[in-house]
């Protein structure tokens, strides 16, 4: 037989696009349409409903950047439609190339019930099935005229990413406003032929089954008649019907697809256009979901659930009602899909703390599975996290999108730094954005890595981000999907249903240990450095805002602010998604996370102050308390305590020999030459050098960065080819006083200015420096250099509840790899018997790297902070203007002393006049065990609730006594509840002995007597 296969192929792409499809709505009539333009901000629903609109025809431009255009769309279905399926068909001016990203409409009756979702591929509304002839048609839009900021030449900088320089020219053309008869068989011909000739181009061509779906394609298409698809359409069906019977083979891999929308809590949209988002994207699925009864749809993120109750209840009436019905899914249990790199410890927890309870209270679902597909890797301290808070599965396909390595599973047990396993799976279909194309379901079957041991993978699946969601095509495509021939099968499941089975047939799945690092958008860790030092600030203030709090209720009878904290936290902690907290998003999301953070700083500030001033008394005749908010004692006041501080001892500041200052409290002492740089700093004790010979500390780096793509995201290794050092000083000044000796240095560069204070403050083994940059550069990337005279194969990084390895070599591709990484309070590197550890404030990236001197032989080894970026897309302003930094260089340190180290800069002393002491609430007498959060129980039955971990990587036994009357001790989960598994604590005078493994987490509820 001849070879006739691109003969038939190419006429089935021919006729499905230019006849087939078409006469899915072969008839229509026009609607006549009206609008409103909202000025300003979206407004309520029932305002929009009643506003007077104009008339306005397709053709004409509507939308102004960020605008809210209510249309009217009005009409009368023909008489001789009768018995018919009838949609209109609203076009709003999308482009289908785009699922998402640009204009969006909500369907409303006149009565204010949401109807569904308009999107770029998924423009119809049903009006009736069948309908009688006559009716009339009336019904409402909310458009949001959002522009398109990541268009076909993405990257570009855009102002129209602020209402307030996106200006005011009208974005889209208003298209097709039609009354359409819908074909249901048509429609269904169009899905046969997709899914068969989708499958037909994955089969080898010399595969027996491409040929039978070839010779079926091409009868179905004899059997159509273009002049009358609709008349022949079940004729041509009809040839196709033994071609999607025969079933797939028993081998096949399995595809459990959950029904998905992938919405960024903000991104190329403000925070206040997602809850508009959302209730478009539920209002679609849950009107799928009536019509289709084997469908299953999963939604993430609390804080989505939130909005919609709050700002759409009719909307959430629905998804609640969905819920209850159990195919749609609250999915993953946590508050956002956060980052998980930077949040905090106490961040990372309280994540699955909130979005698990809103899921509990609201629908009385608890999640047994993280849920974070898109985000940017996995710090090695969550699996301990996931499980605390009473989950043992994660989801994510980022990790698909690494340049260099390719992972070696898809479905894994995950290790992290304390020995916990979580049961992890990456789908093989390589997105989250699954539309069941027959190249998709073959990837998925071809890419599994884990062939012959397990068979199952999950595809979510449907257009995310303004995409409305999973459409029927997609669902229609599943069915045909279910079992047929040289196709992976494909169920809807959702994603305990898929996880449990995936467990089940997987019993011993390999391991990987340690972080999951994304091979890209690693300057995720630097961009919008103010959206990163607010959230720094904000975990810390929390901190302090419970702590005080709560000793202030035990001791003083202080009223806890539970309402005010839920909410402060729930802002925090939505403010970590995985677009604002990397600094990712456009600028209008920047700007409005400064003012919050702003706000939120004021709020908890207050409390902190109400509940200091409560503890500390009468201020009359009293003295100056130090209020310690760290876990560790300091200049002699309890961690968790309050008293009068020792004072230090003294500094000698003195000229250099060659130009610059020598500082020294006789602990350290540092020289600063006249370029204003750090050539020693000498360990006086230890009697060991810290800075490599011949080079300088605090040493400020300049690069171009500039990188192929995702420019607020990425770093590309080529940026470290060229760089330019800081070393021109415009004043170098040295100031003493009786405690503190410092150095004033003033650099000019380019456009900008560096005001730096070095400073050494008596009995303290650390050399303190704060930055301020006044940053008017573009496309430039800023790093502080430390290059250290140490030898080592690998340093430590601060992660959530403990600290994680990395190598300094680049022996393999992996290790070359993370060329930037991510750290916390501290980065920390050691020889035996002696380290260094650089301390911060607020800052995440880092690098080190390591050469081996000619001089001498010796080891030097690089850290480098990465304080500041100038990408030009999405925010084409990122970062410019002033920013104030503070590190700390801590010569000698151990891992305690790096521990140490980083929460004294993080949580600074507060004064407070007052009477008395205040006793800490608790204590522990081990070094290495650290109390990461006090607080009073989130039922506000007055329990105590202490969280502790072991920060050093050893075991420790350690004494838990509590200063409060404790009536009993269980340990609980990050939800408060108790662990039935867990062995009841003896509370023995107060205290309970503890004994931890490796950076294991513990959290203590602490009954008050009498409370």
């Amino acid at each position: 037989m001849h070879d006739d296969r691109s003969l038939v192929e190419n006429r089935l792409r021919r006729v499905l696009d230019e006849r087939i499809r078409p006469a899915v709505h072969p008839e229509s009539v026009p609607l006549d349409v009206a609008v409103w333009n909202a000025p300003g901000e979206p407004v309520p629903v029932a305002e929009g409903l009643a506003a007077e609109a104009k008339p306005i025809a397709v053709g004409e431009r509507w939308g102004a950047p960020w605008g809210t255009s209510w249309f009217t769309v009005t009409g009368t279905v023909p008489p001789e439609w009768a018995g018919r399926t009838v949609e209109a068909l609203l076009d709003l001016g999308f482009d289908e190339n785009m699922p998402g990203f640009q204009c969006e409409g909500l369907v409303y009756r006149t009565d204010g019930t949401p109807v569904k979702g308009l999107n770029p591929r998924n423009q119809w509304v049903r009006v009736g099935a069948p309908v009688q002839g006559g009716e009339d048609v009336r019904l409402h839009i909310e458009a949001a005229s959002n522009p398109v900021i990541l268009d076909y030449h993405p990257f570009l900088p855009t102002q129209l990413g602020d209402k307030e320089t996106a200006g005011s020219e009208p974005q889209y053309k208003l298209a097709r406003m039609d009354l359409a008869v819908f074909d249901e068989t048509v429609w269904n011909l169009v899905l046969d032929l997709e899914v068969l000739g989708e499958l037909m181009q994955e089969l080898p061509v010399d595969s027996p089954r491409r040929w039978e779906l070839l010779r079926a394609v091409g009868r179905a298409l004899d059997a159509v008649d273009l002049q009358n698809v609709g008349g022949t359409a079940g004729a041509a069906r009809g040839c196709l019907e033994e071609v999607l019977a025969t079933p797939a083979e028993p081998s096949a891999h399995r595809i459990s697809a959950v029904g998905h929308a992938h919405i960024d809590s903000a991104w190329l949209w403000p925070l206040r256009e997602t809850v508009r988002k959302v209730a478009r994207t539920t209002s679609n699925m849950t009107a799928l979901l009536e019509d289709e009864p084997d469908f299953v749809f999963a939604m993430s993120q609390a804080q989505q659930f939130a909005w919609i109750k709050e700002h759409r209840p009719e909307v959430y009436a629905k998804v609640k009602a969905a819920v209850a019905e159990g195919r749609f899914v609250p999915a993953g249990g946590m508050w956002v899909e956060s980052d998980t790199n930077m949040p905090g410890s106490e961040a990372m927890a309280r994540q699955f703390v909130h979005g698990k309870r809103f899921f509990l209270d609201e629908f009385g679902i608890e999640n047994d599975e993280a849920w974070l597909p898109d985000t940017f890797g996995f710090a090695a301290g969550l699996p301990q996290i996931i499980k605390a808070a009473g989950s043992k599965w994660l989801l994510t396909q980022k990790i698909s999108w690494s340049q260099t390595n390719k992972f070696p599973h898809h479905t894994f047990q995950w290790e992290g730094i304390d020995g916990t396993r979580i049961f992890t799976h990456f789908p093989p279909v390589d997105t989250y954005n699954c539309s069941m194309k027959g190249s998709e379901i073959a990837h998925a079957a071809r890419n599994f890595k884990d062939k012959g041991v397990a068979r199952h993978s999950l595809a979510p699946t449907g257009w995310g981000d303004g995409g409305g969601g999973t459409t029927r095509e997609m669902v229609a495509k599943a069915a045909r999907l279910r079992s047929l021939e040289g196709s992976a099968t494909v169920r809807w499941e959702s994603p305990g249903a898929f996880f449990a089975k995936a467990e089940a047939e997987y019993p011993h799945p390999p391991v990987w240990v340690g972080e999951l690092y994304l091979e890209l958008h690693r300057a995720t860790l630097t961009s919008q450095a103010k959206t990163k030092q607010g959230n720094r600030r904000s975990e810390s203030l929390l901190r302090e805002a419970e702590l005080w709090s709560a000793t202030a209720t035990v001791r003083a009878g202080f009223p806890y602010p539970y309402e005010q904290l839920d909410r402060i936290w729930k802002t925090v902690l939505l403010h970590q998604f995985h677009d604002i907290l990397p600094g990712s998003s456009i600028a209008w999301v920047h700007r409005e996370a400064e003012k919050t953070y702003a706000a939120v700083a004021g709020e908890l500030n207050g409390i902190i102050d109400a509940a200091q001033r409560a503890l500390a008394g009468d201020p009359a005749g009293g003295a100056e308390l130090v209020f310690n908010a760290a876990p560790h004692e300091r200049h002699g006041v309890a961690a968790g305590g309050a008293a009068v501080a020792t004072a230090g001892g003294g500094v000698r500041l003195s000229p250099r020999e060659g130009g610059g200052h020598v500082l020294n409290n006789g602990l350290l002492e540092v020289e600063i030459d006249a370029r204003g740089l750090v050539v020693s700093a000498y360990d006086i004790g230890a009697e060991r050098e810290t800075v490599a010979p011949g080079a300088a500390a605090n040493l400020l780096q300049i690069h171009p960065d500039f990188p192929n793509m995702w420019d607020a995201w990425d770093v590309d290794a080529f940026y470290c080819n060229t760089v330019t050092d800081l070393t021109q000083a415009d004043e170098v000044t040295a100031v003493a006083s009786g405690t503190a000796a410092m150095v004033r240095v003033i650099r000019s560069f380019g456009d900008s200015t560096v005001t730096q204070l070095l400073t050494l403050a008596a009995g303290a083994k650390r050399l303190d420096i704060e930055t301020e940059v006044d940053w008017h550069e573009t496309e430039k990337f800023l790093k502080m250099s430390f290059p250290l005279d140490i030898h080592a194969e690998r340093y430590a990084s601060e992660t959530q509840f403990g600290h994680f390895h990395r190598a300094t070599h680049t022996n393999t591709s992996w290790e070359a790899a993370k060329f930037e990484a991510c750290n916390h309070r501290f980065v920390h590197m050691e020889e035996p018997g002696w380290g260094v550890a650089l301390v911060n404030d607020s800052t995440y990236g880092h690098d080190v790297t390591r050469a081996v001197r000619a001089s001498d032989a010796g080891t030097t080894t690089t850290l480098r902070v990465s304080l500041l970026r100038a990408p030009r897309f999405p925010d084409p302003e990122t970062d410019q203007g002033v920013h104030r930094f503070r590190h700390a260089l801590v010569p000698g340190a151990a891992i305690a002393d790096a521990v140490r180290e980083g929460f004294r800069i993080n949580l600074p002393e507060r004064r407070v006049t007052g009477r008395g002491e205040v006793a800490p609430l608790v204590t522990v007498d081990h070094g290495a065990v650290v109390v990461s959060a006090v607080k009073l129980a989130d039922d506000e039955s007055g329990d105590v609730v202490v969280r502790l971990y072991e920060s050093s990587g050893g075991r420790a036994k350690a004494r838990v006594t509590t200063a409060f009357d404790a009536a009993g001790v269980t340990v609980t989960d990050l939800l408060e509840r108790t662990l039935g598994e867990v062995t009841a604590l003896e509370l023995v005078d107060g205290a309970v002995q503890l004994t931890l493994r490796p950076f294991e987490l513990v959290t203590l509820r602490l009954a008050r007597r009498g409370a």
